[in-house]
């Protein structure tokens, strides 16, 4: 048994934050249709070809979900698709533009006078209401919005991360909502309608910078790899032109990391350095205390003494690095799961162990596109011959 398993979801989504929140959710043992448009389906499929002719992110945010086609547009396709919420669905998700759901009327308000258990969760960009309302909204523009460039990069050049980090945090929050809502319906007998924002989600990320900055306070610099406002806390170059990141916390390190690591007991007690705020506003002359001793060093004795210092450090990895990294490994986290490509790799989702006894994470197959369009119009009761009927009108 998994904990969702029984629970059906239908999502309208594309792109990452509602992918991301219903694969969760089938990681869960939820089953989860998704719609895509005949033809060319979830954008996200187009994005680029790197995972054996399949996209990267959605090769991440897929896998486990049944693929339904449907142009939502078409008349019989909509009188499906309200079929298959009112017969089957206990949850429904969408972040298709703003407004499209309603025009659809898949809106809370119009799905609960049929089906009042439904539990109906929109994401979008900015929210269902406020001035905002109808923007469009992708990642990179949301962490400008949410000043999460303003922090991130260096002096010089604001830097947006890596990853989508504002679709992440949206996924996030409409997954966690909606468990919340499942469980709450269980002492109802109610469902309930989550307005997720990727601004407000983001913005919550944001908290520490924007009470850094309570009150028109100064704002957090931007810092490069560094930490913003603890020192020393970033990547730092070794003699061997290898980069170890370290990260000090109290005190207590700060004494123990001028005496095991820099060899400088005396640093400890020097007024210069004798507070985080302190050895912050000093970072400059400190870091040039700190790298003049690792030149001295390599990599690999760098982070010798490190460990014998308890001190805390890792590697500067890139991808490659990730995918052999050794603590993975040993904790067995990478499965093999299927795709219309053949197995790939994926990380067993956290939290989710393979102790016996334990339910074990829902790792099926990427879907190819409307894989199972014929099965599920089967399963409400349509024919071969209506199938081909509405294959030949383009609904599906």
């Amino acid at each position: 048994m998994r904990p969702l398993d029984g629970v059906t979801v239908v999502s309208l989504e594309h792109a990452i934050a509602a992918p991301f929140a219903t694969r969760q959710l089938a990681d869960l043992g939820a089953r989860v249709i998704k719609i895509e448009r005949p033809g060319a389906g979830d954008f996200a499929r187009g994005y680029d070809e790197r995972v054996r002719g399949m996209a990267s992110h959605f090769v991440w945010t897929n896998r486990s979900k049944e693929s339904l086609t449907l142009d939502v547009k078409h008349p019989e396709a909509q009188a499906i698709l309200k079929r298959l919420i009112v017969e089957r669905a206990d949850v429904v998700v969408q972040n298709l533009a703003p407004g499209a759901a309603a025009r659809l009327g898949l809106a809370y308000e119009t799905l609960a006078e049929t089906k009042p258990s439904i539990i109906v969760c929109d994401i979008s960009g900015y929210g269902k209401d406020g001035p905002y309302r109808d923007k469009k909204a992708y990642d990179l523009l949301i962490q400008s919005e949410a000043g999460f460039l303003s922090v991130t990069g260096t002096d010089a050049d604001p830097v947006k991360a890596g990853c989508s980090i504002a679709d992440i945090a949206a996924g996030m929050y409409a997954y966690s909502n909606i468990l919340a809502a499942l469980l709450q319906r269980q002492q109802t007998g109610r469902g309930q309608h989550l307005d997720i924002s990727m601004l407000e989600s983001l913005v919550e990320w944001m908290s520490y910078p924007l009470y850094y900055a309570f009150a028109g306070a100064a704002p957090p610099p931007r810092s490069g790899a560094s930490h913003a406002t603890i020192y020393p806390y970033g990547p730092f170059p070794a003699g061997d032109g290898k980069t170890v990141m370290l990260g000090l916390q109290n005190e207590r390190e700060w004494t123990v990391f001028c005496d095991k690591v820099l060899l400088q007991p005396e640093l400890a007690t020097d007024a210069r350095y004798a507070s985080n705020s302190r050895r912050s506003a000093a970072r400059d002359e400190l870091r040039g205390v700190i790298v003049d001793v690792f030149a001295q060093l390599t990599a690999a004795e760098v982070v010798q003494r490190l460990d014998d210092a308890q001190i805390a450090n890792a590697r500067v990895n890139d991808m490659h690095d990730v995918w052999d990294h050794p603590q993975l490994r040993a904790r067995k986290r990478w499965r093999d799961v299927e795709s219309p490509a053949g197995p790939i790799p994926a990380l067993l989702p956290p939290g989710f162990s393979q102790s016996a006894g334990e339910a074990s994470a829902r790792m099926a197959p990427v879907p190819a596109l409307g894989e199972h369009t014929d099965a599920i119009l089967a399963e409400l009761g349509c024919s071969a011959a209506d199938i081909a009927d509405l294959r030949a009108a383009h609904a599906i």
